[in-house]
């Protein structure tokens, strides 16, 4: 199966090629082989950027798949103009309009599930078992504000003496999305979703270590039917996010990353006067205690810190337990915790697959190390 998406006129094509092979007494699954760059997709019509960016790996193998082509600032004003241009035209149509071209967008999305699932495997790491759970929930979260497209509507506010009022809630224009890696087409869908639903446009900008399924979700709202340029897709780094959050006709930032990246981004927009929406890294410790049932404290502190390879922002990195249970509760969790499948990602049977890099793998090493040693 081959995905191409091109523009005319002599510009670069961006492939995404799979090959099969068989698995587990013939079971088919289809392999992401190769993409020579990944290209941001501006107006559904691929752009080849400036500069090389450090190389894209495919997680579960740690292999080179493609050079991370990063978006200077001629493509950000693309992508921006023609975001804008589309949002004049999105905004003017009737909720019940924009609904019928998302629901759309939900159903190829539904349809196409396990070669995206098996795309984000490729590009995150996270087992396949995972990334279908994610798929599921990108089609749920477009269909959801799909839903309230055609309920928006203002206020009629009486007042004295016979007169009135009335509110009317209008679209904001071009909003930005900046995405992170650890859900990297969920959160495409997340950041999209509410966006167009409210008639606005979106320029989004996915982790430089996850670039390549947010352009499928690109090709899908085309598929689907939005305006073109409704949603562009630029890919980079820190200075790519800055180009974004500084441009004029953008009118708000909606970011997932890190707290140190978030208060950035919350000054560079503060100084155009735009509305963020930030969800950064949060912690959240669990306190077990010895009246709890240890069979669901078990399983739950397994899940807080083991799902998606623990690479979660609501990751449960501590746990405290009451010292009178503490040896049958240790006793079970390291039982559990050595059963736990690990493996290629792309096989049904793992529960846990790649760390998201080697710098990310060192690190989490040398947590282990240091508490081996306390």
């Amino acid at each position: 199966i081959s995905l191409y998406l091109h523009q005319p006129l002599g510009f670069k094509v961006f492939l995404l090629h799979f090959i099969t092979r068989s698995v587990n007494a013939g079971t088919t699954i289809k392999r992401l082989k190769g993409i020579k760059e990944v290209l941001g997709q501006v107006e559904y019509k691929m752009i080849t950027p400036f500069d090389i960016l450090p190389s894209f790996y495919a997680v579960r193998i740690g292999r080179v798949l493609c050079d991370m082509v990063p978006c200077g600032p001629d493509e950000v004003e693309q992508a921006v103009k023609n975001a804008h241009a589309a949002y004049l035209k999105w905004s003017k149509l009737a909720g019940m309009e924009r609904a019928r071209v998302m629901l759309e967008a939900a159903r190829i999305i539904r349809e196409q599930r396990d070669e995206i699932a098996k795309v984000e495997v490729i590009n995150n790491g996270k087992s396949i078992t995972e990334a279908r759970v994610d798929i599921d929930v990108a089609w749920q979260c477009i269909e959801y504000y799909a839903g309230l497209a055609g309920t928006l509507s203002g206020q009629h506010i009486q007042l004295p003496g016979g007169s009135f009022a009335y509110t009317r809630r209008e679209p904001l224009g071009v909003c930005v999305g900046i995405g992170a890696w650890n859900y990297p087409f969920q959160i495409a869908a997340w950041k999209s979703a509410p966006a167009l639903a409210c008639g606005n446009a979106m320029v989004f900008k996915p982790s430089p270590m996850t670039p390549v399924t947010a352009v499928m979700l690109a090709e899908i709202y085309a598929q689907a039917g939005v305006p073109e340029g409704l949603f562009n897709v630029v890919q980079g780094g820190a200075e790519t996010g800055s180009l974004l959050c500084h441009h004029p006709m953008v009118a708000k930032v909606s970011f997932t990353g890190s707290v140190p990246t978030g208060k950035k981004i919350m000054e560079m927009s503060a100084k155009g006067v735009k509305p963020v929406t930030l969800e950064l890294g949060g912690k959240s410790p669990l306190i077990i205690f010895k009246d709890s049932e240890l069979e669901n404290a078990v399983k739950g502190a397994l899940m807080a810190n083991f799902l998606s390879q623990g690479e979660v922002c609501c990751n449960g990195t501590r746990v405290f337990v009451q010292r009178e249970i503490m040896p049958q509760f240790l006793e079970e969790v390291v039982k559990r915790t050595k059963a736990i499948p690990v493996g290629d990602p792309l096989l049904d049977g793992t529960r846990m697959g790649a760390l998201i890099s080697r710098p990310h793998l060192e690190r989490v090493l040398g947590f282990i190390s240091e508490a081996k040693k306390q």
